[in-house]
């Protein structure tokens, strides 16, 4: 990546956290706090596919991640590894390892303030989720690479709203990932009213921007650029698996 792009880079909401060093610092806390609230489903997965009940698995994830925002774990974090995805099942396997037992007798949270975390939907989610079959950290990148999926569809959705072209976006969305071979253009033009080279024209636009909603979001999971591409290649695995 051009060295000229890179200052850009670190403001992305992990590289933040890594540069700082520590977590207590106003803006690093809140970009580790956003980074949590959004990626607490794939630990909450692992912790059921490892065998903990339902009732444990919510305790636990919450635990956890109230003791990670109240702590400097990062400060003992790999640098050298710059993947939050691996920070944050390390740090988990570490808790359930050494601290799980003892925060299991205390009340949840330990007084200090939890992500909110929607457990009911979680648990409807991990009980229709046919990849639960996965081993734990199979499922854990799976569920990681499906939550990137979905925060990129919300983001491309809100801005097809902001045009005021949320049909378009409706017709236009279930082809993002399809080989090109089976986009059915013809039927595309027909339901938006354009010929079918301006809707393959759109849907052209709409998958280059897909691309780019994508790699933006695995960006702000990653502490260096060199690293997103290993990433995407990493996490379509994990799909495809």
């Amino acid at each position: 990546m051009d060295s000229s792009r890179r200052p850009a880079f670190v403001t992305t909401h992990w590289s933040v956290v890594v540069t700082a060093g520590r977590s207590d610092t106003p803006r690093a806390q809140a970009a580790l706090e956003k980074l949590c609230q959004t990626y607490w489903y794939p630990l909450y997965a692992f912790v059921r596919r490892r065998g903990l009940s339902v009732e444990d698995a919510q305790d636990s994830t919450q635990e956890f991640f109230s003791r990670l925002l109240a702590g400097n774990w990062v400060g003992d974090a790999d640098r050298a590894k710059g993947r939050f995805r691996t920070f944050l099942l390390t740090a988990l396997n570490r808790f359930m390892a050494n601290e799980w037992d003892r925060a299991r007798a205390r009340k949840r949270g330990g007084g200090v303030v939890p992500v909110p975390l929607d457990t009911e939907l979680a648990e409807s989610r991990y009980g229709a989720d046919t990849g639960n079959t996965l081993a734990p950290d199979r499922l854990y990148d799976r569920q990681w690479a499906i939550t990137l999926l979905d925060r990129t569809l919300a983001r491309l959705e809100m801005e097809h709203q902001r045009l005021d072209k949320p049909a378009e976006f409706a017709v236009l969305s279930p082809v993002l990932t399809a080989e090109r071979g089976d986009i059915p253009y013809a039927a595309i033009a027909g339901q938006l009213g354009l010929s079918e080279p301006a809707a393959r024209m759109a849907v052209h636009r709409l998958r280059k921007r897909f691309r780019e909603v994508f790699r933006e979001e695995i960006a702000q999971t990653v502490a260096d650029p060199n690293e997103v591409e290993e990433e995407i290649r990493h996490l379509l695995a994990a799909l495809a698996g």
